[in-house]
């Protein structure tokens, strides 16, 4: 498929993308404005609600004592993977169509991990001992228990969020020194200080491209382990429908799904609403669209494996928790799920409908709720429903719990909104690096004729 940036300059380039910077109109102040205002009403107003009246205040009891905070949690982290994963792959690979969009999937990566954080502090509860979970010495002598998954979410999601913080950073320097040589007043004193000096030399551009190469090869593994670690939180409990083998790569391949599915989101907002049209075209919704294409059949295998293992196992209990799953109070849920995460992507069969922009958005959104309501029924249709039928229950999300969900939502938007202001959207080095050399113009000399 041909691409649609052929006509451009570099001039171009630094124009359209320093114009997204520096030029405001209302309609962004409404939608940070409007964002901001969700995230108040919907998420920090009923956390402090129930920061006062204690987490009775969520929906989660005895048996359910796990909830849609550890759900979003999931969610959450898994949206973050592909981004800055996807980034690596194609920039060792040297794809070129990587280019114009790699530095707002890696910004969703950074904001869907500080999301994640966020869940970790609203599920404990009582956020103001979180400090109980770091490893230093204290005069209560407690110390935490190096062999519980739990710590291994800490530290590998530490490591994860570090490791993106710096890729992006490290990245975005050039273009932060583009932005200061064109910008005046504060603007040019901020973009001075975060382009950390940088000019350009053979030295500078040497050095910054062994150590993208390294960090991306650093943070592949890593990024697969962060999920798999995730997944051991379940797996290696004794619970009917979560004591499975196949957790960590169900995990990591619907984290890479539905992160690849929030990237075609944030591309067509980025199209639709900053002008850069030139830049995101049909090209990435193409190569996107298939992506989704072959998660979805990964996708759908590994969970009729995990159907397929519960129902081989013979045991009573897994195939009370199959049963329920498939037929029970939250059947509606699971089948919504299946429709929207493995008969919907099959769509993308279609290159017509893979260079559709509206129709690949729609199929974004549905595939990404459906990844929630699989992070769901894995909490929602285990914990309730375990060994003893006098112990079963039925976990109904509270009004709080869905107003979170919501702000969560909201809170995400605001972050990525102000980073589109602060740093190009675009890589402006490396779309320049897809594109033509501009030829030399023919110097004239004194006389007027060409020398």
């Amino acid at each position: 498929m041909p691409t649609e940036t052929n006509d451009l300059q570099y001039a171009d380039v630094h124009r359209d993308v320093i114009r997204s910077i520096v030029e405001t109109g209302p309609q962004y102040y409404i939608a940070l404005g409007t964002a901001f205002g969700v995230t108040l009403l919907c998420f920090f107003f009923p956390w402090s609600y129930q920061l006062y009246y204690g987490i009775g205040a969520a929906g989660m009891n005895h048996p359910g004592v796990w909830g849609t905070y550890l759900a979003s949690f999931i969610f959450w982290i898994g949206l973050s993977h592909s981004g800055t994963l996807l980034s690596c792959v194609l920039h060792l690979t040297h794809s070129t169509w990587r280019k114009a969009m790699y530095r707002s999937a890696e910004a969703m990566t950074l904001f869907s991990l500080m999301v994640a954080a966020t869940f970790v502090m609203v599920h404990v509860g009582r956020p103001w001992f979180i400090h109980w979970a770091l490893p230093y010495p204290n005069q209560m002598e407690m110390w935490p228990n190096f062999r519980s998954p739990l710590l291994f979410d800490v530290m590998a999601i530490g490591t994860y969020i570090t490791g993106s913080s710096i890729f992006i950073y490290m990245g975005s320097i050039p273009d932060f020194a583009a932005v200061r040589d064109r910008t005046t007043g504060w603007r040019n004193n901020m973009y001075a200080l975060l382009s950390m000096g940088w000019r350009g030399t053979d030295r500078e551009w040497h050095r910054l491209h062994w150590a993208y190469t390294f960090l991306a090869v650093l943070i592949i593994p890593l990024a697969v382990s962060v999920h798999s670690i995730v997944s051991w939180d379940f797996a290696m409990s004794i619970v009917p429908a979560l004591h499975q083998t196949i957790f960590a790569p169900y995990f990591v391949v619907g984290a890479i799904y539905s992160g690849t599915a929030g990237i075609v989101t944030v591309m067509f907002v980025l199209r639709k609403y900053m002008d850069f049209g030139q830049y995101i075209t049909k090209v990435h919704f193409d190569n996107l669209g298939k992506l989704l294409l072959v998660l979805s059949l990964i996708w759908t295998y590994i969970n009729g494996i995990e159907l397929f293992t519960g129902w081989f196992s013979g045991a009573s209990s897994e195939h009370e928790a199959l049963r329920y799953k498939l037929f029970g109070y939250y059947a509606p849920l699971y089948w919504e799920m299946i429709a929207f995460c493995a008969v919907a992507p099959l769509l993308c069969i279609s290159s017509r409908f893979r260079t559709s922009f509206v129709p690949m958005l729609i199929l974004s959104i549905a595939i990404n709720i459906g990844m929630y309501t699989e992070r769901f029924l894995i909490v929602g249709t285990s914990l309730s429903r375990q060994y003893l039928p006098d112990a079963w229950g039925v976990y109904v999300p509270s009004l709080v719990e869905i107003s979170i969900i919501v702000g969560s939502l909201a809170l995400f938007v605001t972050l990525f909104l102000v980073f589109v202001k602060i740093v190009p959207s675009v890589s402006m080095y490396e779309v320049k690096e897809t594109m033509d050399a501009p030829k030399p113009e023919p110097v004239a000399s004194p006389e007027g004729s060409p020398a």
